[in-house]
């Protein structure tokens, strides 16, 4: 079970957005930072574990350079790397990285608007660590850019651009527990539902494709070679990464699924949606028949919010953090 803590005050609400939040744990210090995205600006909360300091920052939506922009951000999310952690923003215009605190951008990279068709939505969107030096980013076309990120410094390059997706991408997320053989290490997800299992490396490599049903994929997790697939009709949807099988599905929440999150050392899964609810499901392998199996934990009902962002504050699952439409606060729960 778990119980409402301590709010956090933000300086603006939170947009309607997929996966409107983002939680660092500073390892070694009492401290966690959230962020979440409004228009053209993200708010950064850093937060004392025990509830009682924060400081906040602003970032604004960028241009190029120095320069403001009035372009609405769609996302927002810290990349841990090996060697380093940078905070990720995309926007109609681009994407920006800034180091873990947003002090200091050290790369922007301008969307080319000529790729896309004329009065089709530009922006980027879908932001994810992967293979221990890359970090891959969605767009609006359905590329998915990969960039090379150096230990230190701003020599970021494109290193690869990956083209099987024809829609614009939604979410994209880094095996969180060990992948089993063949099972691939990065899973992409798109506007009309179809998902992507790669494997990451000097060139990735797409190791299944996992057809689209008529429903929109918000938000997509993969631990332990299972993706798990939120969808825009409130279903979860559990897959085999490395053959694309269909292990379960659970209809999970009566509107359109916004934000998962998975706790990479029990499994537990966090689904938030529309319908105001918050759940927390437990995924497992059944170690004689290797059945993908999905238990339901806990609901918690966030009383006339839309939810917009879902994620667990701590690798085991024991807290997590909620934010919704139009909500000038991150709520946030532990363990009773």
């Amino acid at each position: 079970m778990y119980r409402k803590e301590k709010s956090i005050q933000l300086k603006s609400s939170s947009a309607a957005l997929y996966n409107n939040l983002s939680v660092l744990r500073l390892p070694g210090r009492q401290l966690a930072c959230f962020s979440a995205v409004h228009g053209p600006s993200l708010s950064v909360v850093s937060a004392a574990a025990d509830g009682l300091g924060f400081s906040h920052r602003q970032l604004q939506a960028k241009e190029g350079g120095m320069a403001v922009s009035t372009s609405a951000l769609t996302q927002a999310a810290w990349c841990v790397l090996p060697s380093r952690v940078l905070l990720v923003l995309t926007s109609q215009k681009g994407i920006q990285m800034y180091e873990s605190d947003g002090s200091i951008m050290v790369y922007w990279h301008a969307l080319d608007v000529t790729e896309h068709p004329p009065a089709q939505a530009v922006f980027a969107r879908g932001i994810a660590a992967a293979g221990g030096r890359f970090i891959c980013v969605g767009t609006s076309s359905g590329l998915v850019l990969v960039f090379d990120i150096p230990p230190k410094g701003t020599n970021i390059m494109v290193s690869e651009v990956l083209e099987q997706h024809r829609d614009a991408i939604t979410d994209i997320a880094e095996e969180l527990g060990r992948a089993p053989d063949g099972a691939g290490d990065l899973v992409t997800a798109d506007d009309a539902g179809t998902l992507c299992v790669w494997r990451a490396g000097e060139e990735f490599t797409l190791l299944s494709k996992i057809p689209a049903f008529g429903c929109s994929c918000s938000s997509v997790k993969l631990w332990n070679g299972i993706v798990a697939a939120g969808y825009g009709n409130g279903q979860i949807r559990l897959y085999e990464a490395a053959t694309g099988l269909l292990r379960a599905e659970v209809s999970a929440h009566a509107r359109w699924i916004y934000a998962l999150d998975l706790a990479p050392q029990t499994g537990k899964l966090l689904s938030g949606a529309e319908d105001s609810f918050v759940h927390v499901w437990k995924l497992s392998r059944n170690p004689d028949t290797d059945d993908v199996e999905i238990e339901h934990c806990h609901a918690e009902c966030v009383t006339d919010t839309q939810v917009c962002g879902a994620r667990f504050c701590d690798p085991e699952g024991n807290s997590f953090a909620v934010t919704g439409y139009d909500l000038s606060e991150i709520f946030r729960y532990g363990r009773a």
